[in-house]
């Protein structure tokens, strides 16, 4: 009876373990050897094993072939992990008020509010981010509308800065942030608010105290969601940073396409990966000591 159950198991999980297997893992342990070979001449990977690709994320060889500190990767990755910080924090910002709006309504106008924050998906991220440099660049519909009403006089260059990356990177997960702070909300019983004003609580406190503690389970999804993605995302530096902000998913495409230095490509993923594990680690063992406290 229990190898009965057991089989079934098995052939309800099989499917996707081998998908785990063959789409995720495989896939990550083909870059982990990349990581540790040579680069070849003309694309590709070739031996002999090393570790050169890990030592260039930190140091450059001078012309004798001695190791000079270069900070030059660093800088990209802080600017990674900078960029998306804010994105998660902007998108948590907008995000929540927005939720509880949706959380509030009817549920005829929620469904409507529900499909408006969907409808982004429905075309192709691409897009939607180049409509961004139509919007933003010197000649575009941003700079027309501030002179045709007299607030500047000549164009404003907001392309090509980290402002306008982030701008686009709030776009374009901003939605991963609402959603899941929207499914906790619509839960909460909306007699908890109004006893707290009972209490002569006041808004803000009525916040703090009932709706934060139900919202902070989606906002913590939500930002697992935002930042995640937004650390390795490449179409925004690319569009809206012109190429002169790299972040490090810009630096990985380029190993992979344009430089021709797959091993380096590689090890920058693999300590892209290593340091989203260890946010990870260190975001569920807070967790688990709040709730044991």
């Amino acid at each position: 009876m229990r190898a009965g159950h057991s089989d079934r198991t098995l052939a309800m999980i099989g499917p996707a373990l081998l998908i785990i297997v063959v789409f995720m893992i495989v896939p990550m342990l083909i870059a982990l050897g990349y990581s540790f070979m040579t680069a070849g001449a003309y694309g590709g990977v070739e031996r002999p094993f090393t570790a050169d690709a890990y030592v260039r994320f930190l140091f450059d060889r001078d012309l004798d072939e001695s190791l000079i500190f270069d900070d030059t990767y660093l800088v990209i990755f802080g600017r990674s992990v900078v960029l998306a910080g804010l994105t998660t924090l902007f998108s948590v910002i907008i995000g929540l008020p927005l939720a509880w709006y949706m959380a509030c309504r009817q549920k005829t106008v929620r469904d409507l509010l529900v499909l408006a924050v969907t409808i982004p998906f429905w075309t192709n991220l691409l897009i939607r981010t180049y409509c961004w440099v139509l919007i933003l660049r010197d000649q575009g519909l941003l700079n027309a509308a501030l002179i045709k009403s007299g607030l500047i006089s000549a164009p404003i260059t907001f392309l090509y800065s980290d402002q306008a990356i982030l701008l686009g990177l709030v776009y374009s997960f901003l939605p991963f942030m609402v959603l899941p702070i929207y499914s906790t909300l619509e839960k909460l019983d909306p007699r908890l608010v109004e006893a707290a004003h009972d209490l002569y609580a006041g808004r803000w406190a009525a916040f703090r105290h009932v709706v934060w503690p139900l919202a902070r389970p989606g906002v913590a999804a939500g930002a697992l969601l935002v930042f995640v993605p937004a650390l390795g995302a490449f179409l925004a530096p690319d569009l809206l940073g012109g190429g002169k902000k790299l972040m490090i998913g810009s630096l990985i495409q380029l190993q992979f396409s344009s430089s021709r230095n797959w091993p380096f490509g590689a090890a920058a993923s693999m300590i892209l990966m290593a340091f989203v594990l260890g946010a990870l680690m260190w975001a569920a063992r807070r967790r688990r000591e709040e709730a044991a406290a």
